[in-house]
């Protein structure tokens, strides 16, 4: 018993520190010499790449805060036409990533784009570019992300609305409380911790976006990043530059935590909880609710759906000039290989988490799983850095050959870096799900003769296949989407539909980026409607 215990315990020590190590690169490259680009940088647009990323910041966590909480009280408390449609189908904004949803607002408002294209076939020629609005540039930025994660927001806070007792909206309305003033001084503040929960995610990918700033050539920490290794050749300033961006983002993840210390996502149900109903709404105000989900739905997903369907019927030769079916399998070899490599190595670690319950253990696990918290471009140079350095430092000094070829530029560096970047979907995943088994079964099957190694491979992985089925659409929907990680790491001549279309798109080539920008919404969207019954249960089960 004791030599299985150890195993367990190892596995998961191991595989904690396997997830810690890209961070630990960014703290011990801190303090290493650069280039002279710091000291150009540094006296000309470092305090633009800061002040750019925090007006960006601010700006989407207002935008998504409006959204997402609006859209989840609407859906959670009242009734109007289609409301249950709009439950999972404002979901859907996760299909299009922030970098496609760019391409669509350029194309269709630029000049002589899809909208003068529209108004010249309804009313006849005319210079209609001076009238249309240009979104570009920072605006344009702002729209994209907060249109694309707003999600975030809107399911945690309709998860909290959803379990908020009716006794106290009702004590709100013997007050004399209006509707209003009920959802401002008592909903609103019982759901702040799930708000803030979703807003804290917002902001992590709101630092970590790559690929809709520089297509609007907004210069951010994460550009100034990539751009250090990529344009500048300096390695060690990308990293000092990740350390400062990995600080800002921990220190949001801190306040986060505090904040919600002591706070709750729902009330207790025992006591009294009673459930709520949700209230008809009728004539102008049943109009104007579904008015404004309509406008979300069809601006997050339906608008640049439609774009990217109208620009590949246009411009057929783009669809017959790529190679979807290349393009399909390396996403989905990417997509499989990941998943496997993810959830196997968490349920192994959540397992031995349960039986060692080891406080150093527990604390390398609490740790590993930051790794969500860390832009993609943080951990593809953090990872070409260490990699770097192992070459560099031992295997060249004992005389074996290079490695850096094994992980850099080929599908194994590649998984390596997302198990990192999606460690903590899997493992919090599978976490959530082992909760729901209480540990007498275990003791159980262990007093039947059952072994730690039979009781996780016949009780416990058969009673998580829904979790795990869970935790693989979750990984399997961020991959398609990621961009930075795949761009800088791939190997080469491998691209995937996010390459593709953002290589076409930085070439100006936004036609061309349609097609594979068409079928990454189509896919995303295949597995988020799959993945809803779980996103969207309205129970505790």
């Amino acid at each position: 018993m004791l030599k299985q215990f150890n195993i367990w315990y190892v596995l998961s020590l191991l595989i904690s520190i396997i997830v810690i190590i890209p961070i630990l690169t960014v703290f011990s490259s801190f303090f290493e010499n650069t280039s002279n680009y710091f000291d150009v940088l540094k006296n000309t647009f470092l305090f633009e790449y800061t002040l750019n990323s925090f007006i960006l910041l601010t700006s989407v966590l207002t935008l998504t805060f409006i959204i997402g909480t609006g859209t989840a009280y609407l859906v959670s408390f009242y009734e109007f036409p289609y409301s249950n449609f709009f439950k999972w189908g404002l979901i859907l904004s996760f299909a299009v990533p922030p970098y496609i949803y760019a391409y669509s607002l350029t194309a269709f408002f630029e000049n002589y784009g899809t909208a003068f294209t529209i108004l010249k076939n309804l009313f006849g020629e005319a210079n209609y570019n001076k009238h249309i609005p240009k979104f570009d540039g920072m605006f344009g930025s702002i729209l994209s992300i907060s249109f694309s994660l707003f999600g975030y927001v809107y399911i945690l806070a309709r998860a909290s609305f959803l379990y908020q007792s009716q006794n106290l909206i009702d004590l709100g309305k013997n007050l004399g409380f209006s509707n209003f003033r009920c959802f401002y001084s008592i909903i609103l503040p019982a759901a702040r911790p799930a708000i803030v929960a979703g807003l804290s995610l917002v902001a992590m990918e709101t630092l970590a976006e790559f690929g809709a700033v520089d297509f609007f050539s907004i210069n951010t920490l994460t550009t100034g990043i990539y751009n250090s290794w990529i344009a500048f050749d300096d390695l060690a300033f990308a990293n000092q530059l990740s350390f400062f961006l990995l600080m800002f983002i921990f220190a949001l993840f801190i306040l986060e935590n505090l904040s919600r210390k002591r706070a709750k996502y729902h009330f207790n149900s025992r006591g009294g909880f009673k459930q709520k109903k949700k209230l008809k709404l009728t004539k102008s105000k049943a109009l104007l609710a579904f008015m404004f989900c309509f406008f979300i739905f069809f601006v997050s997903f339906l608008f640049p759906l439609i774009q990217m369907l109208y620009w590949t019927l246009k411009f057929p030769e783009n669809l017959f000039d790529l190679n979807i079916l290349d393009l399909s399998l390396n996403t989905l070899y990417l997509v499989v290989l990941s998943s496997l490599v993810l959830i196997i190595f968490s349920l192994v670690s959540n397992y031995g988490n349960r039986v060692s319950k080891n406080k150093l253990l527990n604390l390398m696990s609490t740790l590993s799983i930051s790794g969500y918290a860390i832009p993609g471009v943080i951990l593809a140079i953090a990872f070409i850095t260490f990699i770097a350095w192992i070459d560099d430092s031992m295997i060249k000094n004992l005389g074996f050959l290079s490695i850096k070829k094994m992980f850099i530029g080929s599908i194994f560096g590649l998984v390596i870096v997302y198990f990192v970047r999606f460690y903590s979907i899997a493992f919090n995943g599978i976490k959530s799900g082992y909760e729901k088994i209480n540990i007498h079964v275990d003791e159980s099957a262990y007093l039947l003769g059952y072994s730690k190694r039979k009781t996780f491979v016949n009780i416990h992985v058969p009673f998580l296949r829904n979790s795990l089925l869970f935790v693989g659409i979750l990984i399997s929907l961020e991959i398609i989407r990621e961009l930075p990680i795949t761009l800088i790491l791939r190997p080469f001549n491998f691209e995937t539909f996010a390459t593709t279309a953002y290589i076409s798109a930085s070439e100006d080539l936004l036609e061309a980026a349609a097609v594979p920008s068409l079928f990454l919404i189509l896919i995303a969207s295949l597995f988020i409607i799959v993945s809803s019954k779980y996103i969207l249960r309205e129970n505790n089960g």
